[in-house]
């Protein structure tokens, strides 16, 4: 299927024009959007994808965030638990709504976009997906945990949390957070209790990585050891996150990547 991506782009923009764009979070997603398919097509490049469907990867980025938009329009925040499932939101847009066609004439890939849409955020795949379509649904996975690492360097965690500075400089961090974080896994929402939780819950991101691309840019980039310089006024606090940081180090470099500074 042939993908015209500056058609692609003109119809994000054009959607998104609808939102008010001096709202620094608006800003935030539609800079996050287009960072996540480009990096969807790096990824699927590295895979030695053909050309259709490295543009393919490209869309999956391009469309995965769509009710985000919306969300914040009805919500105000993007807390999925304080509102609804943004996915989901980015499917009914797309899809109930009909504006995948906006972006893309030929209707051939609209079950795998909205798969990979559907499931970009949930904490695993479904199991009964077929080979092609789990590609790309980890591709997109992939680029957006990476650059929800540089999201949340960028944009400062009191505003990403909704927390006071004092909060977060004195937050503890939960146990069972930690133990998931060892156990090289994903944190689950209901564990998190603290705002440092989060901190420690989008470290572990980079465990569910598919693809030695992806954590090829992880270590390009830096911003997960920017995260996890975390200032913090509480001594046990400081104390997990030099652990937490050391852990990261050591299966970073037992996967393929040497930290701030490895090379490849």
């Amino acid at each position: 299927m042939k993908i015209d991506r500056v058609h692609a782009q003109r119809a994000f923009a054009a959607y998104t024009a609808h939102y008010n764009a001096a709202d620094p979070k608006v800003k935030l997603k539609i800079d996050h959007t287009y960072r996540v398919a480009a990096l969807c097509a790096r990824i699927a490049r590295s895979l030695s994808l053909p050309p259709e469907d490295v543009d393919l990867a490209w869309l999956c980025g391009l469309l995965h965030d769509v009710g985000r938009f919306e969300q914040l329009r009805r919500y105000n925040t993007f807390i999925d638990a304080q509102s609804v499932s943004h996915a989901a939101l980015s499917v009914q847009v797309l899809f109930d709504e009909g504006r995948i066609r906006d972006y893309v004439d030929d209707p051939a890939e609209d079950a795998l976009l909205c798969t990979a849409v559907e499931w970009h955020s949930a904490f695993r795949l479904p199991e009964k997906l077929d080979a092609r379509t789990r590609t790309f649904s980890q591709l997109l996975r992939d680029a957006d945990k990476i650059d929800i690492l540089r999201v949340n360097v960028e944009t400062p965690l009191e505003e990403i949390y909704n927390v006071s500075t004092v909060a977060l400089r004195q937050s503890p961090v939960t146990p069972a957070v930690l133990d998931a974080f060892y156990e090289h896994h994903c944190v689950l929402h209901s564990l998190k209790k603290y705002p440092a939780d989060n901190v420690v819950g989008h470290a572990s991101l980079v465990f569910e990585l598919c693809y030695p691309e992806s954590l090829r840019i992880v270590d390009e980039q830096g911003w997960l050891w920017r995260l996890l310089d975390f200032k913090t006024d509480n001594p046990a606090t400081a104390a997990a996150f030099t652990a937490v940081t050391a852990e990261m180090h050591r299966w970073l470099g037992e996967h393929g990547a040497a930290g701030p500074h490895g090379s490849h």
